[in-house]
């Protein structure tokens, strides 16, 4: 039987924290009283949700940051490891979607969606490591997509930039498995975010995933460590639409 996690005094850091899922899982950890480093790029959303979670219990920290210049990520994991000595958890949850024609996709597009999506994560995780491997609870959550795995109209670029996340987690996975660090990847159909209104504004959001779902799901990974390792959870949403 695995162990249950104490996870108060752990420090977190959680990409696109602003709303949404991001939100509801800062929300989540600060009642477990975690040390958390907050990003999004609003910074009054940001400090908003510093200010609850600290009401809750945790010790918040905002970094506003913006994917999409390269220094970014970089800023993210040195200003938490300068406040809080470490990291033992990494949730790449931050994204940015497009919902265009393949041929209306231009070269910008696709290089803004890949820095936020992709690259983003990927550094992250990498400078992330030699802090994770002092931890003894090293845990990454990678937030992907249904269309990680599938393809949809007009979202040629936002697909490509999931498979990649999606590819890019499995990989890491199998890399660190031996310092015990899990990586684990979600992949959840039509979540009821600002992101998916504006991709899918036909969808009814009373019909779509909560973000408190998601982030019940980021709490049982985190919560339980044993021998066994869930590599990937495919969320879908009950509905007989689509998307799903």
């Amino acid at each position: 039987m695995g162990r249950t996690i104490d996870l108060a005094g752990r420090t977190a850091v959680i990409t696109g924290a602003t709303r949404g899922i991001g939100k509801a899982i800062s929300l989540s950890l600060a009642g477990h009283r975690m040390n958390l480093a907050l990003t999004g790029r609003s910074k009054g959303n940001l400090d908003k949700t510093a200010a609850e979670s600290e009401q809750l219990g945790s010790t918040a920290l905002a970094v506003s940051a913006d994917f999409s210049l390269d220094r970014a990520p970089y800023e993210v994991i040195k200003r938490t490891v300068d406040r809080f000595g470490g990291i033992d958890i990494l949730i790449n949850n931050a994204g940015t979607a497009l919902n265009l024609p393949f041929e209306q996709t231009g070269d910008d597009d696709w290089d803004a969606i890949m820095k936020v999506n992709a690259r983003a994560p990927f550094i992250l995780c990498r400078e992330a490591i030699p802090w994770l491997e002092q931890s003894d609870i090293p845990t990454i959550i990678n937030i992907s997509s249904v269309v990680g795995h599938k393809g949809y109209i007009r979202q040629a670029a936002y697909s490509a930039s999931k498979h990649a996340l999606m590819g890019f987690t499995k990989a890491l996975a199998r890399e660190v498995q031996n310092r015990d660090i899990r990586v684990h990847a979600l992949a959840p159909g039509g979540v009821a975010t600002d992101l998916v209104a504006s991709m899918r504004p036909d969808l009814d959001t009373r019909e779509l995933i909560q973000p408190e779902e998601l982030a019940d799901i980021v709490l049982f990974l985190l919560l339980h460590r044993g021998n066994a390792v869930i590599d990937e959870i495919n969320i879908r949403r009950i509905s007989n639409t689509p998307w799903q």
